[in-house]
């Protein structure tokens, strides 16, 4: 094999790719260059899509990439392009969608696709494909025969297949030719939605395998501090169980602190092991938001401190994620033997031990003990608990780390620095507010170039245009920072974000945002993602963000884009409410206008005030203590001054009230 070809992946920054990299098929990532290669050959694409803490991703890469006799069947009748989804998800969102409208099933990683050379579309396609026939699939090196003999002789059919799939990627996102209106009761829907898949007895919503949703967990927090109380009968119970069984459960690492990407079981019991740094920014934020919630605090304070040693590089960012596997076994790094626990404790310590975490049991992994907090066993006054976890985890990290994808992603960081600034506000945890703002320092210094962001970062190289998650959850996450500690540069930076979405990624003739940029590469579609996925909708969060920057700063043209991109979205939210929950939220503000507070004043009186508004939490509204010094505030910020006096201004949307100077005052209006 050409030397040359071998090492296509060598020279990328995903260490997925990398991982690639010396596989015997000959992969190209995706480039111009795979692309003509593909069109002189008149050779079919197979696209794999996939990302580095992937149980399956592995697992189909020993079997067949890394096969020789299924590389030379990839190699002989295939240009092979590998792609990272966590870095390009433009393209696995279209292929995703492709692959829903080939097969009526659900997609996910290994995402494996077979596209027309001359246009890149998409004509068969599926998931994971094993070595030999099993798990009622062919054989991967069949499918390879198969889709390429198909190929060769029914161009013409293809064709026609391929006329179709373009109409319908393009039709996804036709706005409906007559407005479609909203009202109230699409809350109460989506509730109703969301009450009939949670589960009473276990928490969580829909049954195995179980995510934890965070998004809805927002909304659910958000009708109930936005609307009468008894219209949302039991949706405080259903937040506080799914959050207290899930710290409870085997998807929270209770050694080392922080969530898994998702349960395998309903009883939140087993985890896929793969530790996301979205999930975690979105729990971070929930658990610091349900503070009162049983356990929630212990598990937020677990969750910060593995952010804060394992997943922020010394530059500031925060890495992706760990790998599910060490030593090529799944969990190996995260589960136990009896014997093994024994010698590590005390004989005490063991005895409680065991009959909180499930050791008593039966073995519930591949023989090994996973850890779960057992409901039956009351442990909240067990003095050694701190202790027995540290011995544990100094042992643990005598065993192979999983691998760590050090690739820093900019919208993943964003959530991340809204968690450890929602943790800032409603936990007082300084640390977090010091972490978020040394990770918001990295991306505007590293990230943030000649007025554009870039999406990805690693070993000293950004690249690739930012998308609409990138900017929107920024602007985002800057809004919950700047009510832990102002700073008029952030808000200008956001200000800066804010105007490159209008620029760069608002549909001026039908409204709304599209995901990538007026200035990305071309793709066979170019999609509005209006609905939450694993991640909020960049979309829902882009009209969230610019109304209440827009009130803030008094800004119609950020709050006029706000309302039509919700509009557009009109007809999609009242087909499925709950799908929508980010946008939702943003309707809601949309009708009764953000609640901004603004306080003035200096020192102690300040803070003290501060404090006070944040104790009355509301998802609805924005607070920020503003210290009498600050310079080059906006002026619409400026004219509300403190002078002498601590003085706060509640305000609607624009609308504000008379100042308050009178604390108690202050307080009975909150």
């Amino acid at each position: 094999m050409d030397k040359k070809k071998e090492n296509r992946l060598s020279q990328e920054t995903s260490p997925y790719l990398l991982q690639h990299s010396d596989n015997p098929v000959d992969w190209f990532p995706w480039c111009k260059e795979a692309l003509q290669e593909a069109k002189l050959s008149d050779k079919p694409i197979l696209l794999s899509i996939g990302y580095s803490a992937c149980h399956w991703c592995h697992v189909m890469a020993h079997e067949s990439f890394e096969d020789i006799a299924t590389a030379e069947l990839m190699n002989k009748f295939y240009i092979n392009i590998k792609i990272d989804r966590e870095e390009r998800p433009d393209i696995d969102k279209i292929y995703q969608t492709a692959q829903y409208l080939l097969t009526q099933r659900t997609g996910g990683w290994p995402l494996t696709m077979f596209l027309t050379p001359q246009d890149q579309m998409p004509f068969f396609g599926g998931t994971y494909f094993p070595k030999d026939d099993k798990y009622g699939l062919p054989s991967f090196k069949s499918i390879l025969l198969k889709v390429f003999d198909y190929y060769q002789h029914n161009k013409d059919e293809l064709q026609t297949q391929n006329t179709s799939m373009r109409h319908a990627l393009r039709d996804i996102f036709d706005a409906p030719e007559n407005e479609v209106a909203l009202n109230n009761t699409i809350f109460k829907r989506a509730v109703k939605s969301l009450t009939e898949i949670y589960d009473k007895k276990n928490g969580g919503f829909g049954l195995a395998p179980k995510f934890p949703h965070p998004s809805n967990i927002d909304f659910l927090s958000y009708c109930i501090h936005k609307n009468n109380k008894e219209d949302y009968e039991g949706v405080r119970e259903m937040i506080n169980n799914t959050l207290e069984k899930m710290q409870k459960g085997g998807i929270r690492d209770h050694v080392g602190g922080g969530f898994f990407r998702y349960s395998v079981d309903e009883f939140w019991a087993i985890p896929h092991f793969e530790k996301m740094l979205y999930d975690n920014g979105l729990l971070l934020s929930a658990y610091s938001q349900a503070k009162n919630v049983t356990g929630t605090n212990e598990a937020a304070s677990e969750l910060i401190r593995w952010v804060t040693t394992e997943m922020q590089s010394i530059e500031g960012g925060y890495f992706s994620s760990l790998d599910a596997d060490s030593n090529g076994e799944e969990g190996k790094y995260y589960v136990w033997e009896k014997e093994e626990v024994k010698k590590i404790l005390s004989q005490d310590n063991y005895s409680t031990f065991s009959k909180i975490y499930g050791l008593e049991d039966s073995a519930n992994f591949e023989g090994k003990w996973h850890l779960n907090i057992k409901d039956t066993v009351d442990h909240k006054n067990w003095v050694d608990k701190e202790k027995v976890i540290s011995q544990l985890y100094e042992h643990r990290q005598n065993r192979q780390y999983p691998h760590r994808d050090e690739k820093i992603l900019t919208s993943w960081n964003a959530l991340m620095i809204k968690g450890m600034a929602d943790a800032a506000c409603f936990l007082n945890k300084n640390e977090c507010a010091e972490s978020a703002i040394k990770a918001l320092g990295f991306i505007e210094k590293t990230m943030w170039k000649n007025g554009r962001l870039f999406a990805t970062y690693k070993d000293g190289k950004a690249h690739l245009n930012g998308y609409l998650d990138d900017y929107a959850f920024l602007i985002h996450a800057i809004l919950s920072l700047l009510q832990v500690k102002w700073d008029t540069k952030k808000l200008i930076f956001a200000e800066k974000l804010a105007k490159k979405i209008l620029e760069k990624f608002e549909d001026k003739e039908k409204h709304g945002f599209y995901f990538t940029s007026n200035d990305h590469e071309t793709l066979i579609q170019r999609p509005k993602i209006l609905s939450d996925e694993a991640t909020p909708s960049g979309y829902g969060i882009s009209c969230l963000a610019l109304s209440r920057l827009g009130h803030l700063m008094c800004n119609n043209i950020l709050i006029d884009a706000s309302v039509s991109a919700i509009k557009y979205a009109a007809k999609s939210m009242n087909q499925s409410p709950a799908a929508h929950t980010t946008l939702l939220t943003a309707y809601d503000e949309m009708l009764s206008k953000p609640e901004i507070i603004i306080i003035r004043g200096e020192g102690d009186s300040l803070n003290d005030w501060h404090q006070c508004a944040l104790k009355k939490h509301n998802h609805s509204r924005l607070v920020f203590a503003i210290p009498n010094e600050e310079k080059d505030l906006p002026d619409v910020i400026g004219l509300k001054k403190g002078n002498k006096q601590t003085t706060a201004y509640l305000c609607k949307g624009m609308t504000c009230q008379e100042p308050i100077v009178d604390k108690n005052i202050f307080i009975e209006k909150l």
